[in-house]
């Protein structure tokens, strides 16, 4: 197993990932919450943390995958009061909830499919476990920490502070909350049975305009947001578990209030990392459906969208993604998705051509030293962006062996082999996207690749050299050798 090292926002360091129990990995993610198409904004966390599964089980580790379904509780503006946000859509669409639920499940798990991305060993749905969430706030309000008030629930932050640090994961400091929260905030609807603006809603007394209710100890109501990931995860990893990952959105007030009921349930943080991924922005802002500012995935796929000059197929998409470190913005443009189409079409076609070289008598030298430094990358709080580049300089020395004019021995062709697809297919999970345009774009290539040696053997050079050109400039190298004309693409 290598040591890997990655980024604690708890901590606010890098640190090395030692397992509580090695070799298995608990790791729970925050899922989707199912009442709308899958956008971009989406897709980020799922590829990255796809790739921390990959990586954890290429190293030997046995990963434990949990990633919820919220499919209640979530109000609108991430608020304690309000809508719920399938509700609303159930009521305007006049639909049972779980038609709603169901539908955009559904559509998640195809996107998922389509990315190539590992299926989570565990996939919870917050109404499927009400009973543990009932439970667990019975115990935080017999530990003191939480107190109910006209049939609804909440936890008490002010209680929490003067035994911990409510606000030590997102940077967030009490006493600035409660200042930046004022008097407004007690005067809006509701607040008024909370003893402190800050505390949040552990359970719910549903309104008439709530279809989801269950019956509890304090009332026929529902859960809130933040207690359905703290059940959910005790329930399936335990009191204590390795990683809790999600995106920086999450940061407050989700993952902090995670941190908070757990603690005040156990007595202790209930993840030992904490690791969250950044937003990907349109034009600086993030998107999200909430600003309607999300481009669906499956418009990507088609195309037909207004920001859109083409469509992109799932494997540019994911491979866009990994060109940004995850801990860094990620802004959308269409310039950026067309060079990872044509980096991640080198990267297939120098896979292709590893199966036909041949190696020489003369060292390369250089093939040792960049597969380390790609495992290196990825050790180091998975730097994708790193590693890609890595790839790319093995790519250039696959194909100047193939075009005679650069040498690689058996040891480093062997090694080669043995590393440069499983960093491409195993561990950032791609895949070739072979399909009848490849086909068609292979015989016209054959065609003009004809032409031009047809060209030459009449010794129209002109002809020869302008063919060459005119591809150059769309992208394609043609590289002529001892078995013949080939082409790649740049």
């Amino acid at each position: 197993m290598q040591d890997i090292r990655i980024y604690n926002t708890y901590s606010r360091s890098i640190e090395k990932l030692e397992p509580i129990k090695p070799p298995f990995i608990g790791l729970y993610l925050c899922g989707p919450t199912v009442y709308g198409l899958p956008h971009l904004g989406h897709v980020r966390g799922p590829v990255f943390f796809d790739i921390l599964h990959r990586y954890l089980k290429y190293n030997g580790y046995k990963v434990r995958l949990v990633r919820n379904i919220t499919d209640v509780g979530h109000l609108v503006n991430d608020a304690d009061e309000g809508e719920d946000k399938i509700g609303k859509l159930a009521r305007i669409e006049q639909l049972e909830p779980m038609e709603v639920a169901q539908f955009y499940t559904n559509k998640y798990h195809s996107m998922l499919n389509t990315l190539n991305l590992i299926p989570a060993s565990i996939e919870p749905r917050a109404s499927g476990h009400i009973i543990e969430q009932i439970e667990m706030i019975e115990t935080i309000i017999q530990n003191g920490f939480a107190y109910v008030a006209n049939g609804s629930v909440y936890f008490d932050v002010l209680k929490y502070s003067e035994t911990h640090d409510y606000g030590k994961l997102s940077g967030r400091i009490l006493e600035d909350l409660i200042a930046g929260a004022g008097n407004e905030a007690r005067e809006l609807e509701g607040q008024e049975e909370k003893r402190n603006s800050n505390d949040f809603a552990l359970w719910k007394k549903a309104g008439p305009e709530h279809i989801m209710q269950w019956n509890s100890p304090w009332s026929k109501g529902f859960p809130g947001w933040h207690i359905e990931c703290s059940a959910m995860s005790k329930k399936y990893l335990g009191d204590f578990f390795d990683i809790h990952g999600g995106g920086m959105d999450l940061l407050f007030p989700h993952h902090e209030s995670e941190i908070a009921q757990s603690t005040a349930c156990t007595s202790h943080n209930p993840a030992k990392y904490w690791m969250h991924h950044n937003m990907i922005t349109i034009n600086g802002q993030k998107m999200a459906k909430s600003l309607n500012n999300g481009i669906s995935v499956e418009a990507f796929f088609s195309g037909e969208h207004p920001l859109l000059e083409k469509a992109y197929s799932p494997m540019t998409l994911k491979f866009f993604i990994l060109m940004a470190h995850y801990r860094g913005t990620l802004d959308f443009s269409n310039t950026a998705l067309q060079a990872s189409e044509k980096g991640l079409a080198r990267l297939l076609a120098a896979s292709e051509t590893l199966k036909k070289i041949n190696p020489t008598e003369a060292e390369n030298g250089a093939i040792e030293g960049l597969i380390n430094e790609g495992y290196v990358a990825l050790n180091e709080d998975l730097n994708t962006p790193i590693l890609i580049s890595k790839l790319f300089e093995m790519a250039t020395i696959i194909n100047s062996v193939n075009g005679g004019t650069a040498m690689i021995s058996k040891v480093e062709l062997d090694l080669l082999k043995e590393h440069f697809d499983p960093l491409i297919f195993d561990i950032l999970g791609l895949k070739s996207e072979v399909n009848n345009s490849n086909d068609k774009l292979d015989s016209v290539m054959q065609m003009l690749l004809n032409m031009r040696n047809e060209a030459k053997l009449n010794k129209n050079y002109a002809l020869s050299d302008e063919i060459r050109n005119k591809l150059s400039t769309l992208g394609f190298e043609i590289k002529d050798g001892k078995e013949g004309t080939t082409y790649s693409i740049l």
